[in-house]
């Protein structure tokens, strides 16, 4: 009675007091009193629907996720601090620690402590600091996976110097161990320490290795090993495997035939393929405006024929062009290199054969349009070691640089949702980050020596405008005498002859 109104997406137990608390797609958070199973207190949580619910270590707090991450006060019921959270749905949230890394001062249960949360569609997984003040609200540090996490364990951290040993199960069936202290603010994501996989040994028909998809895990007590959890839902395979997180990359070898297989009905379609008789004339589609060959199917004789044998030579690239009725010589410029058409495939050439004569014909292009377009028509491929090629081509002389920035200009606009897609994008840029980051620190000291260089030469210009200036002539032009009096009048008289002057 007076329980949510929606679907209950989170239940957590707390010990202490003996109450239930569960969030809602409603938007409230309910406190349940176990012994007479009503409602204790309910209030909003948020804005939007809450998904996801932690508490402290202490059982004083509680985490709450909807559009944002709160920090609520049990006793009180209001919210102690608010994060930033997540662009989609929050689906995991726990603290990663139990004490405040700084032990100087008194601890009141929560400040000083880390918790982490993972969305759904999300591949980082963000770590949050709980401080004294309200001023951090974004995550100090993130931890980077190939898919969203569907299940999470980790060792809490309860020393200082004891790093969080995290397990993340991926929705592509990995499984990425990370370890880590934790220290404070990390500016890049963290990727993992080493990745786990199961497949089979591939002694079946095919002979082909199959992935198994780990479905969870978790840490044993001693720290240093493994329970996993993979094969189907219906029948997984629980498994005890030794931690070993020297090797980047681990695929464990299982075969699991024994096990209980799904077996999916093939479904029957009802697409029939038509006959087609020998006579009847079937239309290539052409040019627009050209008259095209009517050809006739071939027979299955005649497909085995068109099987080169070893030793045959094909036909080139232009004598199928002259079959097809196109002009070799129209391809080409008359300046001998090809226009936007042809720039990316020229492009890709350069970069498959490290051609440097192509790259340099193609990248000192200072065309805008062709640049866009050249980027636009290049496969996805292509791109990051196109990516490399500018990045080493930065590092040359200044007027290089000015003409690469273009090209990455470019590249970032037009692929830049195919570069978010990349798990290792990090390292992949990494030296055109550093690169860039060098020159806009020395841009600033540059600036204000331009600065003081202009004042410098303004003020010598003013300066020898001044000197260069003709001297004025301050003889007079016409000058007037007036003839002194020898008669001395009254003092009258003076008067107004000084004032008549």
């Amino acid at each position: 009675d007076g329980g949510h109104d929606n679907r209950v997406n989170c239940v957590r137990w707390h010990q202490d007091n003996c109450c239930l608390y569960s969030c809602s797609e409603d938007k409230h958070i309910v406190e349940w009193n176990t012994q007479t199973c009503k409602v204790k207190c309910k209030w909003k949580g948020d804005n939007s629907s809450v998904t996801s619910l932690c508490i402290s270590p202490d059982g004083k707090m509680l985490l709450s996720a909807g559009r944002t991450i709160k920090l609520w006060d049990l006793e009180t019921k209001e919210v102690y601090r608010n994060f930033t959270g997540h662009a989609t749905s929050v689906s995991s949230l726990m603290f990663t620690t139990v004490k405040p890394m700084n032990e100087n001062k008194a601890f009141d249960g929560i400040t000083g402590l880390y918790f982490l949360s993972g969305a759904i569609h999300d591949r980082l997984l963000s770590v949050w600091y709980v401080r004294s003040d309200r001023r951090e609200k974004n995550a100090v540090m993130s931890f980077t996976v190939t898919d969203e996490p569907t299940f999470i364990d980790l060792t809490v951290s309860e020393v200082k110097e004891e790093p969080v040993k995290l397990a993340v199960v991926c929705r592509d069936g990995q499984l990425h161990l990370f370890e880590h202290i934790l220290n404070g603010y990390c500016k890049k994501p963290l990727t993992s320490n080493c990745t786990i996989q199961i497949a089979t040994p591939g002694n079946d028909e095919d002979s082909t290795p199959k992935p198994v998809p780990i479905l969870a895990a978790a840490f044993c007590t001693d720290r240093q090993s493994l329970l996993l959890v993979y094969g189907n839902t219906l029948q997984p395979i629980i498994e005890k495997v030794s931690l070993n997180t020297s090797e980047s990359h681990v695929c464990l070898i299982r075969d699991i035939q024994k096990a209980l297989s799904l077996k999916t009905d093939v479904a029957l379609t009802k697409v029939k393929t038509p006959v087609v008789n020998s006579d009847t004339k079937v239309l290539v589609p052409g040019i627009p405006g050209h008259s095209t060959a009517v050809k006739t199917p071939s027979s299955g004789k005649e497909r085995k024929k068109n099987k080169r044998k070893p030793g045959e030579t094909t036909e080139s690239i232009e004598e199928r062009l002259e079959a097809l009725d196109i002009d070799v010589g129209k391809v080409k410029t008359p300046g001998g290199l090809p226009q936007t058409d042809s720039f990316a495939v020229l492009l890709v050439q350069g970069l498959e054969s490290n051609d440097a004569e192509i790259l340099n014909r193609v990248l000192n292009t200072r065309k805008e349009s062709v640049i866009k377009n050249t980027v636009a028509r290049m496969p996805i491929h292509a791109v990051i070691p196109l990516l490399h090629e500018l990045t080493k081509r930065l590092q040359g002389n200044p007027y290089s640089a000015s003409l690469m920035v273009r090209w990455l200009k470019s590249v970032f606009t037009l692929h830049a949702s195919y570069l978010s897609t990349l798990p290792d994008l990090i390292p992949q840029l990494g030296m055109l980050y550093q690169l860039m980051e060098s020159r806009v620190k020395t841009l600033q000291k540059l600036s204000r020596l331009h600065g003081r260089l202009f004042i410098l030469v303004t003020q010598v210009a003013a300066s020898e405008t001044v000197q260069d200036a003709t001297e004025v002539n301050q003889t007079a032009k016409l000058v007037y005498e007036d003839e002194s009096s020898e008669e001395e009048g009254s003092d009258d008289e003076m008067i107004a002859d000084k004032d008549s002057d």
